[in-house]
């Protein structure tokens, strides 16, 4: 099996086998993101690659596989039929797969539309990550994202139509100080939208070789403090009204919210509310990132 530039996959992707079916991401602007920034450059690679690291993935691991998630940065970008064909060869070869995941841009899912989304279902593909990171326009423009709250709205929906599994993202500060309010209420207004199967907490950690840290060391952005992140959080949860499943499984985040919506959301506040309580030296420090 053959990887080529930095391979990310998502903590609930630990057990999985990754296959790279894509380098680096095409997007590639996002202010808070260092992943690709040095490259490689975007590619696709070659159907006939992709299936043999399948095959010799099968050679080594037999039907032991169950969950497959397939690298890299915006994987559900590459054309449909070749996402679809790889889907189809890993379904073959792992008779008893019960999962396949890719990372996946709200602009690019918008892009391919019912019909392809639908394709791909059919292949075999059956989760997708995405990075909303926010639903306010302002936010998304100023972290460069490449798309808008209501394109965000429109992929989710589309995911969810095509009856695969959704995860979005959520980054806890990237607004900043000054938008962190419009941030969390304009980010619950589009995951009611969307009603995602499952939300994911981050907290913003500012890595090296970002603009978002150029901007930090400027004074053009006001990172929040543990409590004011808290305070986004549970603005946030108050005005998630859509059914969801709220995890915080990252190491950024300085508390640990899951639960179900809404049948958890009084317990989750209330966490919070208990968090706001501590003095701010029990969590921990703010740090740049590295990787």
């Amino acid at each position: 099996m053959r990887y080529e530039g930095p391979i990310y996959r998502p903590p609930s992707e630990a057990g999985s086998l990754l296959i790279q079916a894509t380098v680096g991401c095409p997007h590639n602007k996002c202010s808070f993101c260092m992943i690709y920034k040095k490259g490689p450059p975007y590619r696709v690679r070659p159907v006939a690659e992709i299936c043999a690291d399948i095959d010799d993935a099968h050679a080594r691991y037999g039907n032991r596989v169950r969950t497959l998630f397939f690298p890299a940065g915006n994987t559900i970008a590459m054309p449909t039929a070749d996402l679809a064909a790889i889907c189809r060869h890993a379904r073959e070869r792992f008779p008893a797969l019960e999962r396949i995941t890719v990372y996946g841009s709200s602009a690019a899912i918008a892009k391919k539309g019912a019909t392809d989304l639908a394709t791909l279902r059919s292949a075999g593909l059956s989760r997708i990550h995405v990075g909303l990171e926010s639903g306010d326009d302002t936010v998304l423009s100023r972290i460069k994202k490449g798309t808008t709250a209501a394109e965000q709205i429109l992929a989710g929906q589309l995911v969810k139509a095509a009856g695969i599994e959704l995860s979005e993202y959520v980054i806890l500060g990237i607004g900043g100080a000054a938008l962190s309010q419009a941030h969390a209420v304009n980010t619950a207004k589009a995951l009611a939208a969307i009603a995602p199967d499952v939300v994911r907490l981050r907290t913003l950690v500012p890595k090296i070789n970002t603009l978002l840290l150029h901007q930090i060391r400027k004074g053009r952005f006001q990172l929040l403090s543990p409590h004011e992140i808290l305070r986004e959080a549970r603005w946030l949860l108050t005005h998630l009204d859509s059914p969801t499943r709220l995890t915080s499984d990252h190491y950024s985040n300085y508390i640990n919210l899951a639960g179900q919506l809404p049948e958890d959301r009084a317990r989750l506040l209330a966490q919070i509310e208990d968090a706001l309580t501590w003095d701010e030296s029990r969590f921990r420090p703010i740090r740049i990132g590295t990787q």
